[in-house]
C-alpha cells in the first residue's frame, strides 16, 4: 500500500512539474480583454502585468512566462490560493493594514484573511456607489485597484476571464465554459472538446497533445462566428510587436550612441559622430516600426495614454535633434536628446503598472482622428521640443557650473529648441479649444489640465521675451528651460496623477509622485548651485559669450 501512495505522489509531483515550452500554437489565438479582441500572448502578458506589476512570474528560481502563468491559473486554481499573487506597492496601505512592507506579491488567502483590507474595501465600494462620485484619496485608489486585481485573480481561477467565444449575436465575448450553451451545435461541442484537450494537455506538460489541441481549438473558435472574428494577420502582428520590443531597442541604441558622443569628445570625433548617427537613426525607425504596429492593432493614433504621450516624447525629442543636427552639425543636440529620450523609454519599459502599455480602446471624446492627430500631437511633441531645451539647458548649466567656456552656437541650440516648443504649444492650445468647443461645448472652462497648459506656455513665452527684451542672456535661457520644465511636468503627470480631477479624466493613474517630486527638487537645487557658483566666481571668469542669432 506504501509502494502505491509513494508511486502516486511522485508521479503527481512529476505532472505538476511538467511545464509546455511551445505556447505556439495558442499565442495568437483571439480572447477579448479590456474591451478588445487581442492575441492571448497580449493577453496573458498585460494580465500578469495587472496582478504581479511583471511580465514574468518568478516562481523560486524558474521565471515563469506570462501564457504559462495565466494557464495555470485556470487550469490549476487550487495551487494559487497560497502564492503570492496581488500586487501591492503602496507602503502607507501596507503599514495601515499590517503586511509587510518589504514584499510587493501577496496570496489571495492572506488578503481575505486580513480584516483592515476587509474594511477599506467596504468603504471603497461605498463611495463608488455614491451617485456623487466623491474623489477617492491615494490610498482609496489604490484599494480600489487592489480590488481590482483580486476579482481578475477569481475570475482567472473561475474561468471567467477567458473570453475566447465571440457572442453569437452580440459584441461581448464569452468565456469558453459558455460555448456550448451558447452554440449548441457541432461546432461549440468541438470548441468545448479542445478546451478540454488543451487543459489536460497543458496540466500533464505534453508539448506535442498541446499543439494539437490548441489547433483544434482555434480552427473550432474562428468557425463559429467568422463575421465577428478579428484578423488573423492583425493577431500575429500584436504578438510580434509584444516579443519585440521596438522601444526598449530604441532606447538602448540611444543610449549607446550618447556613450559613444561622449567618448568621442576629445579623440575620434569624426568617427565618433558618425557612429552615433548611425546608431540613432536605427533607434528611430525602430520607434517608428513600434508606432506604426499600434496604429494598424488600435486603429487610432499612439498618443491617446501616458504611455503613448512619454514614448512619443522620446520619439519627437529625437526628431528634433535631429533635424537640428542636420542643420548645425553640432553634436549638442544629440548629447541633450539622448539622455532625455532613454529616460523616458526606459519609464515606459519598467514602470507598466504606472504607465500602462496596453492599446485600449478610446474614451468617447477621443473618437475623433482628426483632433487625435492635431491637438494631442502637437502638445506632445510640443514638450519633446522642451524636452530637447531641458537637455541643452543642462549642458549649458553643467559647463557653467564646472566653468567650461560656453559658446554662442550651444546658446544658439537652445534657444531654437524653445522657440520650437513654443510654436507648437502655442497651436495645440487652440485646437484643444476648438476640440473643447466640438465635444463639450465651449472654448475654456479651466479644466486643470487646461489651465497648466497656459501656466506652461506663459512661462515659456517669459523666457523668450525676457531674451528678447534684454532682461537675461543666455545663461538665463538655460536657467528657465530647466525651472519651465516643471510646469510641463505639471501638465503632463500633475494633473493626471496629483491632482486627479477634471474633464481628462481618461488620462488618471496613481504611482510615481515621490520619484517626481524628488526629481523637481533636484532639478531646484542644481539650478541654485549652478547660480551660485556663477555669481561667487563671476569677478575672476572672463566674460561669457551670450550672442544668440535672431
Amino acid at each position: 500500500m506504501k509502494t502505491y501512495l509513494l508511486a502516486f505522489f511522485l508521479a503527481l509531483a512529476v505532472s505538476a512539474s511538467a511545464a509546455i515550452t511551445d505556447f505556439s500554437g495558442v499565442e495568437n489565438i483571439p480572447i477579448q480583454g479590456g474591451g478588445r479582441e487581442k492575441p492571448y500572448f497580449t493577453y496573458a502578458t498585460e494580465t500578469l502585468q495587472t496582478l504581479t506589476g511583471r511580465a514574468t512570474y518568478r516562481d523560486g528560481e524558474r521565471k515563469i512566462p506570462a501564457m504559462e502563468a495565466i494557464f495555470d491559473i485556470g487550469f490549476h486554481p487550487h495551487a494559487w490560493g497560497e502564492r503570492p499573487l496581488i500586487l501591492i506597492d503602496y507602503k502607507p496601505l501596507k503599514e495601515a493594514i499590517g503586511l509587510p512592507t518589504d514584499r510587493k506579491l501577496f496570496s489571495l488567502s492572506e488578503l481575505a484573511a486580513n480584516e483592515g483590507l476587509k474594511e477599506r474595501v467596504a468603504e471603497v465600494e461605498k463611495l463608488l456607489g455614491d451617485p456623487a462620485k466623491p474623489k477617492l484619496n491615494r490610498e482609496q485608489t489604490e484599494v480600489s485597484e487592489i480590488t481590482a486585481r483580486v476579482r481578475l485573480a477569481h475570475a482567472l481561477m473561475e474561468g471567467n476571464a477567458f473570453a475566447f467565444v465571440p457572442h453569437p449575436s452580440g459584441p461581448v465575448w464569452l468565456p469558453v465554459a459558455f460555448v456550448a450553451k451558447a452554440y449548441p451545435n457541432a461546432g461549440g461541442e468541438a470548441v468545448a472538446q479542445g478546451w478540454t484537450e488543451l487543459g489536460n494537455a497543458f496540466l500533464k506538460g505534453d508539448d506535442t497533445a498541446f499543439r494539437s489541441a490548441a489547433g483544434k481549438f482555434a480552427s473550432g473558435l474562428s468557425a463559429l462566428r467568422p463575421d465577428a472574428y478579428p484578423s488573423a494577420d492583425v493577431m500575429k502582428l500584436e504578438t510580434v510587436y509584444g516579443k519585440a520590443h521596438p522601444f526598449r531597442w530604441a532606447w538602448l541604441l540611444y543610449a549607446l550612441a550618447a556613450i559613444v558622443l561622449w567618448v568621442t569628445t576629445l579623440w575620434a570625433r569624426s568617427g565618433g559622430y558618425r557612429i552615433a548617427w548611425g546608431l540613432i537613426s536605427i533607434g528611430f525607425v525602430l520607434q517608428i516600426a513600434g508606432f506604426v504596429a499600434r496604429i494598424i492593432i488600435g486603429g487610432r493614433g499612439p498618443v491617446t495614454n501616458m504611455y503613448e504621450s512619454v514614448i512619443w516624447a522620446a520619439f519627437g525629442t529625437i526628431l528634433f535633434a535631429m533635424i537640428l543636427e542636420a542643420i548645425y552639425r553640432s553634436r549638442y543636440m544629440f548629447l541633450g536628446a539622448t539622455p532625455v529620450a532613454v529616460v523616458c523609454l526606459i519609464l515606459a519599459d519598467t514602470q507598466t503598472t504606472i504607465l500602462k502599455p496596453s492599446i485600449d480602446p478610446l474614451a468617447a471624446v477621443l473618437r475623433n482622428n482628426f483632433w487625435l492627430s492635431t491637438h494631442v500631437t502637437s502638445i506632445t511633441l510640443s514638450y519633446a521640443a522642451f524636452a530637447l531645451a531641458l537637455g541643452v539647458g543642462h549642458i549649458v548649466l553643467g559647463k557653467v557650473f564646472f566653468r567650461r567656456p560656453v559658446s554662442a552656437a550651444l546658446y544658439n541650440y537652445l534657444y531654437r529648441s524653445l522657440q520650437i516648443g513654443v510654436l507648437l504649444l502655442a497651436i495645440g492650445t487652440i485646437l484643444g479649444g476648438v476640440w473643447a468647443n466640438v465635444s463639450w461645448g465651449r472654448f475654456w472652462d479651466w479644466d486643470p489640465k487646461e489651465t497648466w497648459a497656459l501656466i506652461a506656455l506663459l512661462g515659456y513665452l517669459a523666457i523668450l521675451h525676457g531674451r528678447i527684451a534684454g532682461w537675461w542672456k543666455g545663461f538665463g535661457l538655460a536657467v528657465g528651460s530647466v525651472l519651465a520644465f516643471q510646469s510641463v511636468l505639471m501638465a503632463w503627470y500633475g494633473v493626471n496623477f496629483v491632482l486627479g480631477e477634471g474633464l481628462h479624466s481618461y488620462g488618471f493613474g496613481t504611482g510615481g509622485f515621490p520619484a517626481v517630486l524628488a526629481y523637481v527638487i533636484a532639478e531646484v537645487v542644481f539650478v541654485a548651485l549652478v547660480i551660485a557658483r556663477r555669481k561667487k566666481e563671476s569677478a575672476a571668469a572672463e566674460p561669457e559669450v551670450e550672442e544668440i542669432e535672431a
